[in-house]
Parts: C-alpha cells; sequence; structure tokens
C-alpha cells in the first residue's frame, strides 16, 4: 500500500495516523506540506526515523525544493520527482490518501 500524506505534522495528525496504521512494507510518500516531515530538526524526525526500519519513504522533490528545504532532508529518504510519484502509484495496488 502507498500511503500520501500532503499535511504538515505541526498542522495535523495525517502523518501520525498514516505511521499508526501503515503495514511492514507499505510506502509513505509525502507531498505538499507534507514534506516538512523529512526534514532534519523537525518535531517527527523520531517517528520518521522509526517508520523507516518498516516501511519505505519518499518525499516529492519539487515540494521540497519550492520550500527551501531540498537540503534538510533526512538520511534515507528517497527523492522522487513528478514522473517517480506516477511511478509509485502505479507500482501499488491500493493508495490511501491521508488528509
Amino acid at each position: 500500500m502507498l500511503h500520501i500524506v500532503n499535511k504538515s505534522p505541526s498542522e495535523r495528525n495525517s502523518l501520525e495516523s498514516c505511521l499508526r496504521f501503515g503495514r511492514s512494507g507499505s510506502a509513505v510518500l509525502l507531498i505538499e506540506d507534507g514534506v516538512y516531515a523529512v526534514t532534519r530538526g523537525n518535531a517527527a524526525e523520531p517517528k520518521v526515523k522509526e517508520a523507516m526500519r518498516q516501511m519505505q519513504v519518499y518525499a516529492l522533490r519539487p515540494d521540497l525544493e519550492a520550500r527551501g528545504m531540498h537540503d534538510a532532508v533526512i538520511d534515507g529518504v528517497k527523492l522522487v520527482d513528478y514522473g517517480g510519484f506516477v511511478d509509485l502509484v502505479a507500482e501499488h495496488n491500493t493508495v490511501q490518501s491521508w488528509l
């Protein structure tokens, strides 16, 4: 399953809910303001690092660049472009967007 989160972890608990229900082998893609969760030094960093033990974590590079955060990404987070976003959706049988 691919989980897509677009809200900042400081704005909503979407990421926290997603990680609670995510299963081993799932993937999480952070887009829009959700990309703040994969930056070093933010409050969600420990939860993201813990999730990376069981799930692949991706972030949309253009959204990180738009926020000036592309150089502050947690090690191990995979960055994708829009084509990579489409590939992730195509690779997974189920996609869940967390609002």
